[in-house]
């Protein structure tokens, strides 16, 4: 799912190319897609583009006349900026979902795979638009104090607390295990057992790991559209999630990893846990009492 870095750099490209644009047509190419009513989406059509915002990690647009087009591209869902009908004509009808024509070019939704869970909503009025914030804080200008308040008002592993919409926006599994690392901190962690120095270096951490990856992102695409395979949670210079098994780019050692039923955790034992590995409830069933409890085997 794409995440607040890359949501970010949909916000700076589409700003960029938009802003103060019209809006002349909106196809939707799978009815699923669209999930609100009232008003039609038709009603779009012929405003200009005003601002566009992130809600959580949704992208919203706003059009003149506080009418809003909300887009939640949810794991798959991506955008692809067309500006001309050639190009236009060579993009599969399987993945584009919506097409949404400016007088400048035309914006694509698209959806790879089978499960469509990518979505259109629009909506009228500043309040309706309120009612889908999901409500996390802002983790890229919370204060530390803040963070603190929010981090402990419930006791959970701090991976589900920070992946958490309705504490923290737009922080997911990918950038969780990148935050977490960086801070030095395992991901097993229930957050009440945090201590001010850790809650400290976590919210540094949080707010450097972000701000880097997008300034990382914008730089990657200053001159050219996100295209397939661009927007993704596995990047190359990331330092542990989807490494498994390849050395931490810090002590050396071998990435670990926790294996869940959507997901994965991946971590460093050795930076965020002492050298103890994490025990895995699949392969503890299956190795039983030889599971390494430790780097060394032990």
């Amino acid at each position: 799912m794409p995440e607040l870095p890359d949501v970010e750099l949909y916000l700076t490209l589409l700003r960029q190319r938009l802003v103060g644009h019209r809006l002349v047509a909106l196809r939707v190419f799978n009815p699923f897609v669209l999930r609100s009513v009232t008003p039609p989406a038709k009603h779009l059509e012929g405003r200009d583009v005003v601002v566009l915002r992130r809600l959580g990690k949704r992208i919203v647009f706003e059009f003149s006349d506080q009418f809003f087009l909300i887009v939640h591209l949810m794991i798959a869902g991506r955008f692809r900026w067309m500006e001309n009908a050639v190009a236009e004509a060579r993009l599969g009808g399987k993945i584009a979902m919506a097409a949404l024509t400016f007088d400048n070019g035309t914006l694509f939704l698209t959806e790879a795979g089978s499960k469509k869970r990518a979505s259109l909503t629009v909506v009228e009025g500043e309040a309706s638009l309120a009612s889908h914030d999901p409500g996390g804080i802002d983790v890229l200008s919370c204060t530390l104090s803040v963070f603190e308040q929010v981090l402990r008002a419930e006791n959970h592993g701090i991976k589900d607390t920070l992946t958490n919409p309705r504490l923290f926006s737009g922080i997911g599994n990918a950038y969780s295990d990148e935050i977490l690392h960086a801070a030095k901190i395992s991901p097993h962690r229930l957050t009440k057992t945090l201590m001010s120095e850790e809650i400290e270096r976590l919210h540094a951490a949080m707010q450097t790991v972000l701000r880097d990856w997008i300034k990382r992102l914008e730089k990657q695409f200053a001159n050219k559209f996100p295209g397939a395979g661009d927007i993704t949670a596995f990047r190359p210079e990331f330092a542990v999630h989807g490494k498994f098994g390849q050395p931490c780019p810090v002590c050396g050692k071998p990435v670990q990893r926790i294996v869940f039923a959507d997901n994965e955790a991946n971590y460093c034992a050795q930076c965020q846990n002492g050298g103890r590995i994490l025990a895995d409830r699949a392969m503890s069933r299956l190795l039983k009492g030889d599971f390494p409890r430790t780097l060394d085997g032990g």
